[in-house]
């Protein structure tokens, strides 16, 4: 957007009053300056047209009829109305709806929200058309609905990471040594320590490991220096943990997917994945 305003911001400046692309007039140094920044301004535009507004630069002609189009309309108000809402459509076919489509659906999907329906929608709210629903209900009615129809296709994606983690902490829990703290955290000591308990606020010093139920190592620190935080900055179950065991200690905490990240997709951690860690209680500061 920068070399499009920079480019805008020349031309009124230097009092273009027309743009074609017959032979420029060279007469004065305030002539070829002004060519000169034409020129200039163009760095990274090509790129820019290609990457961010998904021109085909097989049709540049194209583009340049409707550059001259826009920079012709001055202080046109119903022309400048029309090339506004040009440049906004564009905008919303070419960004908002793929956004759109990847928040609900995942970026890997083929499913889409209906495009009609939404451009009418966004047409009826400028036009002050609220006869179906008011500004606000359409935007307490798609904030919930949007978040009902992520966990749904999370569940239908990942649901079998749920099961997964039930059946696997379900096993867990009839271990000899399992203990259990709230929201079903499951835990067995591997080293007792005596000393004092942290609580949400303090900072302690902790080595640990965390795996997936398969034995997927996705983050430690074991091969390096304690990393030192607040339990209050940590997934739920690993808090509950932080905040249990005194210092000194060794614990393999078995964490449910609910005490994790629950449906987030974290990467190596899936949506409803339940999560094993190794945490040594190293110090409070």
């Amino acid at each position: 957007m920068k070399k499009l305003t920079l480019i805008a911001a020349a031309a009124m400046a230097l009092a273009f009053t027309a743009c074609d692309s017959k032979a420029p007039s060279l007469k004065s140094d305030i002539d070829t300056l002004s060519y000169a920044i034409g020129m200039s301004q163009t760095q990274g535009l090509k790129d820019y047209l290609v990457m961010r507004m998904n021109v085909d630069t097989t049709y540049v002609d194209e583009f340049l009829k409707g550059f001259q189009e826009s920079v012709k309309a001055g202080d046109d108000a119903k022309r400048n109305a029309y090339l506004a809402g040009l440049q906004i459509g564009q905008q919303v076919s070419q960004g908002m709806v793929q956004n759109i489509n990847r928040m609900l659906f995942g970026d890997d999907s083929t499913m889409t929200i209906n495009e009609h329906n939404l451009y009418v929608g966004f047409m009826a709210a400028v036009a002050n058309n609220f006869d179906i629903m008011t500004l606000d209900s359409a935007s307490a009615y798609a904030q919930t609905k949007m978040e009902e129809v992520r966990k749904a296709v999370q569940e239908q994606k990942f649901g079998d990471n749920r099961k997964a983690g039930e059946d696997f902490l379900a096993e867990v829990a009839q271990r000899e040594g399992i203990q259990q703290l709230a929201g079903g955290v499951l835990y067995e000591v591997l080293t007792e320590g005596n000393g004092p308990v942290a609580k949400e606020s303090d900072r302690v010093k902790v080595h640990y490991e965390g795996t997936l139920i398969d034995g997927t190592v996705f983050d430690t620190n074991l091969e390096s220096d304690p990393t030192t935080f607040s339990p209050n900055q940590v997934i739920p179950g690993f808090k509950a943990a932080l905040t249990t065991m005194p210092v000194g200690s060794k614990w393999k905490v078995y964490i449910p997917q609910d005490q994790a990240y629950g449906q987030q997709d974290m990467g190596k951690i899936k949506p409803f994945s339940a999560l094993i860690f190794t945490i040594e209680l190293i110090g409070i500061e």
